[in-house]
């Protein structure tokens, strides 16, 4: 008697599609997105192998990684052979994976634009699901000294107390800051309350010495700057 070997444990597929060996043989670089998760997975259904299991959970995410790793469990177990435990599996790795992002992204970068504090907090938030609020305390050569999250919030906003913006900057030192929140829909426009948000955190940043050189809006691989705009 013989056996579809799809839904059995990855040890028993053909040679060919055993990623863990493709990655073993030639390298992680040659294995595709989809190999890649089905070595998280481990295994497929009968009908399905995990490779293409991966590759409908990918379809149903546009084939975007940014875009799988905002899915929720929910989500990822419609797929047909997609359960919890795997969608968990999946989803912490993606995990892992935005925070190595944002351990690079610390000291020693000097900011001297707008798209230099882009390259250190796009990382951090342009992949986030919900709003969250950050500021970049900056010495008085313009260097990162810290990022701070200040407040995390839902799918349509956070709220921001200028009182936890400015204690950590009095705390380290900081010469200025730049303010920093994602928009979840990817649209960078600042809505009036940002706009009022930015005005009040500048004028209470004087009565404390410390500069609001900016406020940056991240979407999906863009922002806005409130100073490149004059805002400021």
């Amino acid at each position: 008697m013989t056996y579809d070997t799809k839904g059995q444990s990855i040890k028993f597929w053909a040679e060919d599609d055993r990623p863990r060996e493709k990655f073993q043989s030639k390298g992680r670089q040659a294995l595709s997105n989809a190999e890649i998760l089905a070595i998280l997975i481990g295994s497929g259904t009968r009908q399905q192998s995990a490779v293409e299991l991966c590759r409908e959970m990918l379809a149903a995410s546009r084939n975007k990684l940014g875009d799988l790793a905002k899915s929720s469990v929910e989500k990822l177990t419609q797929v047909r052979g997609i359960g919890p435990a795997k969608a968990i599996t999946v989803l912490a790795a993606l995990e892992l994976g935005r925070r190595l992002k944002t351990e690079t992204v610390t000291k020693d970068v000097q900011i001297s634009c707008s798209n230099d504090a882009y390259q250190v907090i796009g990382p951090v938030l342009e992949d986030l699901s919900h709003e969250e609020f950050h500021v970049l305390l900056l010495n008085r050569a313009n260097i990162v000294i810290k990022t701070v999250r200040i407040s995390s919030g839902g799918i349509s906003g956070t709220v921001v107390d200028g009182r936890l913006i400015f204690k950590p900057a009095i705390e380290m030192l900081a010469s200025g800051v730049i303010l920093c929140h994602n928009h979840p829909s990817g649209k960078i426009r600042p809505s009036q309350s940002d706009i009022s948000l930015t005005k009040k955190m500048k004028d209470a940043g004087k009565l404390v010495d410390v500069n609001v050189l900016d406020h940056l809006i991240i979407g999906k691989r863009q922002y806005y700057s409130f100073a490149d705009e004059g805002l400021l």
